[in-house]
This record gives C-alpha cells, sequence and structure tokens, in this order.
C-alpha cells in the first residue's frame, strides 16, 4: 500500500543538489575511463511494533567521453508491518474493514489504531547523463521510474551548472517533473464520506485510480570560500497538483470537542486539497580542518498547506589512519502542522479538508547516529551505519512517540 507521507527509507526522487557539494571519496579519484565505479548498500528500517522495512541500492557510474558520466541506479524496498490508520485511542475495542473492504481487524481498548495489512514492494530505476556543454557549463539529464503494488512514478529532470571566477563560483538551476498514477485496494474513497465498520456495506468510491504532478525549480549557488571551506545556497518551489489524499487513512467523529465518544458515524476517510505549493531555503557548509572534515547544514521550508519545518543536520568525519574513519551524526527536524490537521472530528461540525496523519501535526524528530568506514585494498571501501530517531508530539493533538533503528552497511569497488 502506497503512504502519501511514507517513512524515512522513501524518499522523492528529486533534484540532486547533495552533489554540489558531495566530497570525491577514494574510489571516485581512483577511477579511470575503462573503470565502473560502484556503490552498493543494504539498509534496514524499524520502527518499534510498525512498520519494518529493508532497502538494497546499487549505483553504478562510468566516464564514457572527456568528462562524460552515465550513472545508473537501482532501488528495490520492502515494507512489511502496521501503519496507523489515523482513528483515535478509545477506551473499548474498536473494528476497521481493510482497503479492500473484505475483511476486518480490531484494536483494543487503550491502543492505537494500526492497520496491520501495510505489505509494499517498490522498484525504482534511475539513469542520469553527465555532459560538458562548454568549458564552464555542464547539463546533468535524467529519467526515473518506480512501481509498487498500488502506486507508478514516471519522471525526468533536467540540471544546468556555470562556472565562474575561475571556478570559485557555480551557478545552478534546475527542473524536475514527475507523473504518479494512484491505484489504491479497493478504489479511491469519496473524501469524508464513512468508512464501513462491517464488510457487508460498501464504500463509496470515486473510481479505481486517480493521477497526481510534482514539479519542482531549483536555483542555487556553490562557492569556494577559502582552500578549505566549500559553501552552498539553495531554492526550491515546487507545486503538486491531482490526488494528494492518502486513500488509506481515516479519522474519528465524536460527539463533542471534549469528548472520546465515537459518534453515529465513527470513522471518515480523509481529504486533503488538490494542490500543493511547496517552497524550501537550504545553507550547507563543508569545512576541512588537518584531516578531519565538518558538513553542516540547515533547511528551511513552508508550504500552503500551513506546514512549516526547520531542519538542522551535522556530520564530522574523523580520521583515524591507516584508512580508518568515524562519522558522528546529529539531525533535528522540527515541523508545524497543516492548517487542516485534525487529531478527532466533532459529529455535525465537519470541515471541508481534514487529516489526522500524524505526520501533518506538530512534531519533532532527532536522529543520532554513528557511521564506520575502512579504506580497503584494490580501491574499495566498506562502512556501516548505524541510528536512532525518535519522533515526538509538539502539539495539543497528542500521537504516541515512535521509535526507529536504522542499520546500513555499504560496500563501494571498481570495476
Amino acid at each position: 500500500m502506497q503512504l502519501t507521507n511514507p517513512p524515512q527509507v522513501r524518499r522523492k526522487l528529486a533534484l540532486a543538489t547533495a552533489s554540489l557539494l558531495g566530497a570525491v571519496g577514494p574510489v571516485a579519484q581512483a577511477a579511470t575511463a575503462d573503470d565502473w565505479q560502484v556503490d552498493s548498500s543494504v539498509l534496514y528500517y524499524s520502527e518499534d511494533s510498525r512498520v519494518t522495512a529493508i532497502e538494497p541500492v546499487i549505483r553504478a557510474r562510468k566516464e564514457i567521453g572527456d568528462d562524460e558520466y552515465m550513472t545508473y541506479r537501482l532501488v528495490v524496498d520492502s515494507l512489511t508491518g502496521s501503519s496507523a490508520n489515523g482513528a483515535i485511542a478509545t477506551a473499548s475495542p474498536q473494528t476497521f474493514t481493510s482497503p479492500s473492504g473484505n475483511a476486518t481487524y480490531t484494536t483494543p481498548a487503550n491502543t492505537t489504531p494500526l492497520d496491520p495489512t501495510f505489505l509494499d514492494t517498490r522498484v525504482a530505476l534511475n539513469a542520469e547523463w553527465e555532459k560538458p556543454l562548454s568549458r564552464y557549463l555542464k547539463g546533468i539529464f535524467a529519467v526515473n521510474a518506480s512501481t509498487e503494488y498500488d502506486y507508478t512514478s514516471l519522471g525526468v529532470s533536467a540540471t544546468l551548472s556555470r562556472d565562474f571566477n575561475q571556478r570559485n563560483t557555480t551557478l545552478s538551476a534546475g527542473l524536475s517533473y514527475n507523473l504518479d498514477t494512484i491505484e489504491p485496494v479497493g478504489g479511491i474513497p469519496d473524501g469524508l464520506t464513512a468508512m464501513p465498520t462491517t464488510t457487508s456495506v460498501q464504500k463509496s468510491t470515486l473510481g479505481s485510480s486517480d493521477d497526481k504532478t510534482v514539479a519542482d525549480f531549483l536555483i542555487g549557488v556553490t562557492q569556494v570560500i577559502d582552500r578549505k571551506t566549500l559553501m552552498q545556497f539553495n531554492y526550491t518551489y515546487g507545486m503538486d497538483d491531482g490526488y494528494l489524499t492518502d486513500p488509506y487513512k481515516i479519522l474519528s467523529v465524536v460527539t463533542g470537542p471534549s469528548s472520546e465518544t465515537l459518534a453515529g458515524t465513527p470513522y471518515l476517510y480523509e481529504n486533503r486539497p488538490d494542490s500543493r505549493a511547496r517552497n524550501a531555503l537550504y545553507w550547507k557548509t563543508v569545512h576541512q580542518f588537518n584531516e578531519d572534515v565538518i558538513n553542516f547544514s540547515y533547511r528551511y521550508y513552508w508550504d500552503d498547506w500551513g506546514i512549516t519545518s526547520h531542519t538542522l543536520d551535522a556530520r564530522y568525519r574523523f580520521e583515524m589512519g591507516g584508512g580508518h574513519y568515524l562519522m558522528p551524526h546529529a539531525r533535528y527536524y522540527l515541523q508545524d502542522k497543516a492548517d487542516f490537521y485534525n487529531y478527532k472530528l466533532v459529529d455535525g461540525n465537519i470541515p471541508q479538508y481534514a487529516s489526522a496523519d500524524y505526520r501533518l501535526a506538530d512534531l519533532s524528530t532527532t536522529t543520532l547516529g554513528l557511521k564506520y568506514g575502512i579504506q580497503l585494498a584494490n580501491d574499495s571501501e566498506f562502512s556501516v551505519r548505524a541510528e536512532m530517531m525518535t519522533q515526538q508530539s509538539e502539539g495539543d493533538a497528542p500521537f504516541p512517540d515512535v521509535d526507529a533503528m536504522i542499520l546500513q552497511l555499504n560496500y563501494s569497488f571498481l570495476f
């Protein structure tokens, strides 16, 4: 099943900005025109009593001309477990129908309702062509496709980078466009209509599938500050149009503002606006000391759904000698809720748009981790990363904390 706001392991294929400041690793430095540079990884992600994901990734890059490269990337991720359906916990057990409408599941009293039918596998492919267009101008052109049980995405992107000031300043501009098709199990539910509580009643649907488009524009500058410091500034504007509602999320309807007693029609399917304008400002600095490197970034985001967020991210690479290194990582994310986020709805006072998806709520996320890496023979490198993530409610509509563990193994080599 597709989640409109999926876990950390599933991210949008967007304009490549990190590459503007990406430090070249030992494998890339040693690569020749006859070599394939291969980066492979396996990521394991687990939320307590909820979603578990395994994601293998392989990326291959080859020089096909003078400073001209082709890069291919394959991602396969598998998600299983239980996902919060949006309903509130109550003093009595609750019974819900599955998305197909052919089965039911029951949540015990005083327990956050979780849909246990969450199961999905996604395959994503990306191809990127990097080519010098003149002495100081470079283009990066990409296509991507991904498919899963109920969701298909096709996209293209292009980025132009122009060097100035003896190559100490780089201006970049990029566009990306994706066309997505959603085919949820059981059809597209009619927003804010009743979710059946028995299999004998059919839900109201708007058809079997719907589409949305996602377009992004990026403009940025990368500046060499001195021999050991690099800084980057980006602005991104994005527009989503079409079906943006999560077809698997519902809201509880209660009898009064301070009540936890369910109304006669206890559950409604959520409904979100069919457009979303997004903005983001991004700043990143990389500084090298004698050997160690610090990497710090800040991102401010806002959209016309009312969501604003701040993201702070810091990494420090300690060189330990003999090809060994350690990289501590700390990330903090703070978000204000969407205008239409509702922990629950009051019977007789149903708005035009509403969602109880906690990923649209007031929340904060803290991630702490450590990466260990070692350079091996034959220009290869192995690394392992372990992190802990905690997501907490920051508003007056609380949801239980979500704790997650992340483990990733990486191996890079020349072929």
